[in-house]
C-alpha cells in the first residue's frame, strides 16, 4: 500500500493494485458485471464460498441462515472503535483523518446503551398510527407527480417520481426549510458510498467533502429550527436536547443527518428497483393491486433496496468451520439470503407477488438494528408504485437502465419508462 497521502491521491491509484489478487472465482464487487447484475454471482458464492474473507480484510456471509444468526445475535456490535484495522482503513485514516469518523455518533452506529437512548427519542415519529396518518399526504405528493403526465409519455421514473416524493415526505416529517435538491442529491449519493468497500483514494476525499457541506447544511437548519420552532420532528428532537443528557449537539446533529439522508435514499431504490421488477415480470403488474401489501414485501425480497449490512465482531465466532476472528468486520449480504434456495424455495429467483413468506424478507436488516422507517419505506412504495399502476397499468420500458454505481444502495440513476 502506498505510504503518504500524495500516493495515495494520485489519479487513478486505487488499494486494489498494492493488494493480492483475489481468486479468479471469488467475491469481487467491483466487477462491471456484478455492479450491473449481481444475482448470478450471490447465487454461485452461496454454494462456494459462503463465508468469504476478502484480500480488503473483511468477512462476507452469503446464506440466508448465517445473515440471521448475526442480525440478531446481540453480542455483535456496529461500533468502529471494535474493529481491527484494515489496509482500507488504514487507508481512509491516511487521507481524511478523523473527518472520516462522521456518523459514529448516529444510532445506526452505536451499541446499546446508546442505541437505545438514540432510537427512543425518535421512534414516536415511526409508530404504527403515526406513520398510516401520513397517508394522505404521500398520495398527494404522489398524485402531484404523475397528475401532469399523461399516456405516451417517456419519462425518467426516479427523477419524476421515485427520488421527489420520499424526498418531500422526510423534509415533511422533519420540518427541514426548503433546500436545494440537487445539492443534497448529490452528497446524499456520495455519503452513502461510505457504506460499502472503499479503494478509491479520490472517491474516500469527496465522501468526506460531501459530509462536510452536508454537515454545514444541517447545522444551518438547526439554527433556523431553534428560532421558528414547529410541531415536527427536529423541533422534538430540539427541545430534547435543550433538557440536557438526552442528546449532545453533535449527537442531534448526527441523528438529523442520519434521519434526512436514509428518510430518502432507500425509498428510492425500493420505488425503481420494484417497478423495473415489474416492467420486467409484466404478468406480475395486474397482480399488485389483489394485494399491494404483500406486493411490496416480495418486490424487497426481489431486489433489496439495501443490499449488505454489518457487523463486527468481539469474539471468536465459528461460522461453518471457519473461525472468524475477533475485531473482524463481517458484511452481511441481505440480497443474497433474500434470494436463498435453502430458505425460500426452489423458485427463489423468480418475482412471485403473492409468494406467502415474503413478509419475512430481510430487506430492513434484524436484530435491534432493525430499520426504523421500514413501515414509512413500505408505504410509500405502496402508494407510489400502485398508483402508478393504476393510472398507466400497461408502462413498458423505454431505454436501458442506468445503474447508480453503488454496492450497497444498489438502485438506478436513470430509469426510462413509457406510460401507457
Amino acid at each position: 500500500m502506498p505510504g503518504t497521502n500524495e500516493e495515495l491521491s494520485e489519479p487513478g491509484a486505487t488499494l486494489l493494485e498494492s493488494l493480492p489478487a483475489p481468486p479468479d472465482d471469488g467475491f469481487n464487487p467491483f466487477d462491471p458485471a456484478f455492479l450491473a447484475d449481481p444475482y448470478p454471482e450471490y447465487a454461485r458464492l452461496r454454494d462456494t464460498y459462503p463465508v468469504y474473507t476478502t484480500p480488503l480484510g473483511f468477512t462476507v456471509l452469503f446464506r440466508h441462515d448465517d445473515v440471521v444468526d448475526f442480525l440478531r445475535d446481540p453480542a455483535l456490535s456496529v461500533e468502529e472503535r471494535h474493529q481491527r484495522p484494515t489496509p482500507v482503513t488504514q487507508m481512509i485514516e491516511a487521507l481524511v483523518g478523523e473527518r472520516a469518523e462522521i456518523g459514529n455518533k448516529s444510532m445506526l452506529n452505536r451499541d446499546a446503551p446508546d442505541h437505545t437512548r438514540l432510537r427512543r427519542l425518535v421512534s414516536q415519529a415511526f409508530t404504527p398510527k403515526t406513520i398510516e396518518s401520513l397517508t394522505p399526504r404521500i398520495r398527494s405528493f404522489v398524485d402531484r407527480a404523475l397528475e401532469p403526465l399523461s399516456s405516451g409519455d417517456e419519462i425518467d421514473l426516479i427523477s419524476t417520481l421515485a427520488f421527489p416524493v420520499p424526498f418531500e415526505v422526510i423534509c415533511e416529517m422533519l420540518g427541514m426549510p426548503p433546500t436545494d435538491r440537487d445539492d443534497v442529491r448529490a452528497w446524499s449519493h456520495l455519503m452513502v458510498r461510505s457504506l460499502e468497500p472503499l479503494v478509491d483514494p479520490e472517491l474516500i476525499v469527496a465522501i468526506a467533502d460531501a459530509g462536510d457541506q452536508m454537515r454545514a447544511l444541517l447545522a444551518d437548519v438547526i439554527a433556523w429550527k431553534r428560532q421558528y420552532p414547529a410541531p415536527d420532528m427536529l423541533s422534538a428532537m430540539i427541545a430534547a436536547e435543550e433538557q440536557g443528557d438526552v442528546l449532545t449537539d453533535e449527537e442531534l446533529l448526527e441523528q438529523l443527518m442520519l434521519l434526512f439522508i436514509a428518510g430518502h435514499e432507500t425509498t428510492v431504490n425500493l420505488i425503481g428497483n420494484g417497478v423495473r421488477a415489474l416492467l420486467r415480470n409484466p404478468e406480475s403488474i395486474p397482480r399488485f393491486a389483489n394485494d399491494p401489501v404483500n406486493a411490496v414485501e416480495e418486490l424487497l425480497r426481489f431486489d433489496s433496496p439495501v443490499q449488505m449490512s454489518r457487523r463486527i465482531t468481539l469474539r471468536e465466532v465459528e461460522v461453518r468451520g471457519q473461525t472468524i476472528e475477533q475485531g473482524q468486520f463481517v458484511v452481511l449480504v441481505l440480497a443474497s439470503a433474500n434470494r436463498d434456495a435453502a430458505f425460500w424455495g426452489g423458485d427463489a429467483e423468480r418475482l412471485d407477488l403473492a409468494r406467502a413468506m415474503a413478509p419475512q424478507n430481510l430487506s430492513f436488516g434484524g436484530g435491534h438494528h432493525y430499520c426504523l422507517g421500514a413501515a414509512l419505506a413500505r408505504l410509500e412504495g405502496r402508494i407510489a408504485i400502485g398508483s402508478l399502476l393504476e393510472r398507466f397499468p400497461n408502462t413498458e420500458l423505454a431505454g436501458e437502465p442506468q445503474v447508480n454505481g453503488r454496492i450497497n444502495l444498489r438502485g438506478y440513476e436513470r430509469l426510462p419508462v413509457r406510460l401507457s
